[in-house]
């Protein structure tokens, strides 16, 4: 089973802010995109990283080559197609900048969506682009007709919640209101996190999957306790185990965790030993045959308040 996203990757700032670093960054077969991109970084504005951090919102590039992507050769070779950039703001400052890169064969179905509302023109969450499977046609054509009050389908609930949003059976029409358009796509599962941005609009990027190349291969969310001496996981879905139960937690205090590491500094970071996790997130990888992950800070009203996790 592969995976919709092909390879991911990390940018933060130098020590004088000047610059986006590697670091660090899943990128599977991809060896020789991995050491081009790891040597490389970014001024503001410059590629893909630069060009999110300048803007202060979430970029989505559905070809590479002929745009402003500096890498766009070895992409190719890597059969990488298309590229979405989140960076990631805590109080105004840039704390990372993440990009997902999806591939393009024929057998890759799903999506990863960015949707936006700006108050000052619409109420509504309108469809701003995304990287679609080739498989996916028409239901891309109907996001893009799509217009969805806050709280309403899988982005509208996460804008409303402030909250990431699972949706594991998106043909329950009640909540996903493109239902019978996904299951004629055979996209089952998705993802939708708020992003945190310095302008006065609200974002959130959606993670659709299908069950022959979901967007990854587990999917968690974690939330403190009442305690707040620990995290416990609020939901998951593993595609090898299914739905995960909510009784596992991450110790905040002393943590070497990377889930537990970015709740606290608000800065995205990849683990590329899954198994070695500490609080029994390790053992959990190693039974599902999991390598890595990506932890995502879920920011609402400057604070984060959840860890997003997917993993590879």
């Amino acid at each position: 089973m592969h995976t919709f996203i092909r390879a991911l990757e990390v940018w933060v700032p130098n020590s004088d802010g000047t610059l986006l670093e590697s670091a660090g960054g899943i990128y599977g077969d991809a060896s020789h995109f991995a050491r081009i991109s790891r040597a490389m970084c970014f001024g503001r504005g410059e590629g893909l990283p630069g060009r999110a951090w300048d803007e202060g919102k979430p970029q989505v590039l559905r070809q590479l080559e002929g745009t402003y992507f500096m890498r766009a050769v070895s992409a190719r070779a890597a059969g990488i197609a298309c590229a979405v950039a989140l960076p990631v703001f805590l109080h105004a400052e840039l704390r990372a900048v993440l990009v997902f890169f999806c591939g393009g064969d024929t057998s890759d179905r799903g999506a990863i969506e960015l949707w936006h509302n700006d108050p000052r023109v619409t109420g509504d969450m309108t469809l701003v682009d995304g990287c679609y499977g080739t498989a996916s046609q028409s239901f891309e054509s109907l996001s893009r007709e799509t217009y969805l009050p806050r709280g309403s389908g899988l982005p509208g609930l996460a804008w409303q919640r402030g909250a990431a949003v699972l949706i594991d059976d998106l043909g329950d029409s009640r909540r996903f209101l493109r239902a019978d358009e996904s299951d004629a796509a055979g996209i089952q599962r998705g993802l939708a996190l708020p992003c945190s941005t310095p302008l006065h609009e609200a974002f959130v990027m959606t993670f659709l999957s299908a069950a022959e190349s979901p967007v990854a291969l587990r999917i968690e969310s974690w939330v403190p306790d009442d305690s707040g001496t620990q995290l416990a996981r609020n939901f998951g879905f593993c595609e090898r185990l299914g739905p995960l139960s909510g009784t596992d937690s991450v110790a905040l205090t002393g943590s070497t965790g990377t889930i537990a590491k970015v709740y606290a500094s608000g800065v995205p970071a990849v683990g590329n030993a899954a198994v070695d996790e500490p609080d029994g997130v390790g053992v959990s990888c190693s039974e599902a045959g999991l390598k890595s992950l990506l932890a995502i800070p879920v920011i609402d009203d400057d604070k984060v308040t959840e860890v997003a996790v997917l993993y590879f």
